[in-house]
């Protein structure tokens, strides 16, 4: 790869910038030993980015926010994608590869509300903006009176949303909210059991061909180990469930020393019943524990959770 100019494909969001250049540095780091001189961003916009007024799961899925990156990749446009991995499918792309995962951001859910309230102090029937069926349901766990209301945009989008009165709280990624240096807006953090978080969150996932050899050993340098067993844990539970859109799954592995603890729930489609399991495994059985929990919540569930 001697002077190879590599390029890394990105949403062209704030956030996502952000992650691509946390990403490009990583690269950087490893470049020297593949002979790669200059790594540069380029700015991709997604259909996910294009439809905002409508939930994912009406327009196409998790795919919209990675589909069209893919296709640059798979077209040899860029080298490199870089994802936040709760939005990609739990199905790989054929030809791509998705085997590499940085080191993971704090993946907890933080509510922004009107007066810097808690969740427990909303007025009743407050409106809680949130895209997603998980979040929507484990807020009705926690308080059955609150309205859940359609929200997408950007992190700076839905925060305006808040300030115009639209909504009376918002839920977000604790992760977007800390690396774009918004901390002082948050009114409460939920630890990952009060709101088990999505499949990968606060996880920044780097995606090459699966024929690119070289890139292949440069990705396998910036990959952090751990991340990746708790992630292929997470994953695992989701493609046993087939889960999409509208699947409103969490799923949450934690590591200490040689234990991987994963946390997992499943809601029917309507959110009235909720499956919940805990369970821990040695590190190197991570995968196997994520496809036994996946199946072991499908039986629960009955498929109570799919149309």
């Amino acid at each position: 790869m001697k002077n190879r100019k590599i390029i890394i494909g990105s949403r062209g969001s704030k956030l996502a910038l952000i992650y691509a250049e946390k990403a490009r540095k990583k690269i950087l780091n490893h470049s020297k030993n593949f002979g790669i001189e200059e790594v540069i961003i380029k700015e991709i916009v997604t259909k996910g980015d294009q439809v905002q007024d409508k939930k994912l799961s009406e327009v196409g899925g998790k795919g919209l926010f990675s589909k069209t990156i893919e296709v640059e990749l798979l077209e040899k446009k860029i080298d490199i994608a870089v994802h936040a991995l709760k939005d990609m499918p739990s199905e790989e792309t054929k030809g791509l590869l998705t085997d590499c995962f940085l080191e993971r951001n704090d993946p907890r859910e933080i509510l922004i509300s009107k007066d810097n309230k808690h969740l427990k102090d909303l007025a009743p029937n407050s409106i809680i903006g949130t895209s997603s069926f998980r979040r929507e349901f484990q807020i009705k766990k926690i308080r059955d009176d609150l309205d859940c209301k359609l929200i997408r945009g950007n992190v700076d989008t839905r925060i305006r949303k808040l300030k115009e009165n639209l909504y009376d709280a918002i839920i977000l990624s604790y992760a977007g909210i800390d690396s774009l240096g918004l901390n002082q807006n948050i009114s409460q953090t939920f630890s990952t059991s009060e709101i088990i978080p999505c499949a990968g969150q606060g996880v920044i996932a780097l995606q090459c061909r699966n024929n690119d050899e070289d890139l292949i050993e440069l990705l396998k340098q910036a990959d952090h180990q751990s991340t990746h067993s708790a992630i292929k844990a997470e994953r695992n539970v989701l493609k046993v469930l087939e889960g999409d859109c509208e699947t409103a799954v969490g799923a949450f592995a934690s590591i200490k020393r040689d234990k991987i603890n994963l946390e997992v729930e499943l809601f029917s489609l309507d959110g009235s019943k909720r499956f919940h399991l805990k369970s821990s495994e040695s590190i190197d059985k991570a995968q196997e524990l994520g496809i036994e929990m996946g199946k072991t919540l499908k039986k629960m569930s009955n498929n109570s959770y799919k149309k």
